[in-house]
């Protein structure tokens, strides 16, 4: 289910859930450095890692 929440959203979710992981959204490492938080993952290493992550881990994608 894909729902837009917002920053402090994301936050107090993450801190509930520690299984969730955080997805910089930009397919451009450039842009994900740009607007790196803190244990965040870019959509290119989710991509490399999909095969291995369990089906029901939360994902919060975010950009700028």
């Amino acid at each position: 289910m894909a729902e837009r929440i917002g920053a402090q959203e994301a936050r107090r979710h993450l801190q509930a859930n520690p299984n969730a992981l955080l997805v910089c959204a930009y397919d451009s490492d450039e842009k994900c450095r740009q607007y790196w938080l803190d244990g965040a993952t870019t959509l290119t290493e989710l991509l490399a890692r999909e095969q291995t992550l369990p089906k029901d881990r939360e994902l919060i994608f975010y950009c700028a």
